[in-house]
């Protein structure tokens, strides 16, 4: 009679697992850290262009020293602002976005200053590595949007009656997404 019993109550648990969702929470956590990876890579690879671009804008002798110390200095926070692929709370992933935006930030003023410098402009190294940091930039919006798309599914399917009442139990968490930046509603003012 025990053994019948411990049976049933090992069918009864086996049974309730799988379907309170933890497999399917497991497959949307491991999704959303593939995203993340994504993410990661685009940026990195972003950070690794700047030193290049940076190097051939000091070839034109009268740049404004202070557009390259801020975009050195935003590149050192942006690479210093980690955050681990287990702790992708919402705060977090505003701090990150807040390091990368404040990059995004000096390397627009970079490119808009070297329209005054028709040298810079001229040469072939500093627009094939502007063009190779606005493909950069697309792939980080593409990668960021993917990403946002798995926190989704994932935090729905947390969220959702009857997961929620196991995905507290295993752990599983909300993630945070990436939002626009602060006014990035308004329309820039285009004067001629």
């Amino acid at each position: 009679m025990k053994k019948l019993l411990f049976y049933v109550i090992a069918i009864a648990t086996t049974l309730s697992f799988s379907s309170c969702g933890y497999n399917g929470m497991v497959d949307r956590d491991e999704a959303v850290k593939s995203a993340w990876s994504q993410v990661e890579n685009v940026y990195q690879r972003r950070m690794d262009l700047i030193p290049n671009l940076v190097n051939t804008v000091k070839g034109e002798a009268n740049f404004e020293k202070s557009t390259l110390t801020e975009i050195t200095e935003a590149r050192a926070s942006a690479t210093q602002t980690n955050i681990k692929v287990d702790n992708l709370s919402p705060e977090n992933i505003a701090k990150y976005q807040a390091a990368q935006d404040r990059l995004s930030s000096t390397l627009s003023r970079l490119l808009v200053a070297s329209e005054n410098y028709p040298n810079l402009k001229g040469n072939q190294a500093f627009r094939d590595l502007s063009a190779e940091l606005e493909r950069t930039e697309n792939r980080i919006s593409i990668e960021r949007k993917n990403f946002n798309d798995a926190v989704a599914d994932y935090n729905k399917y947390i969220r959702g009656f009857p997961n929620n009442l196991s995905a507290g139990m295993f752990g599983f968490t909300p993630k945070g997404y990436f939002t626009a930046a602060a006014g990035a509603d308004k329309a820039p003012t285009v004067k001629f």
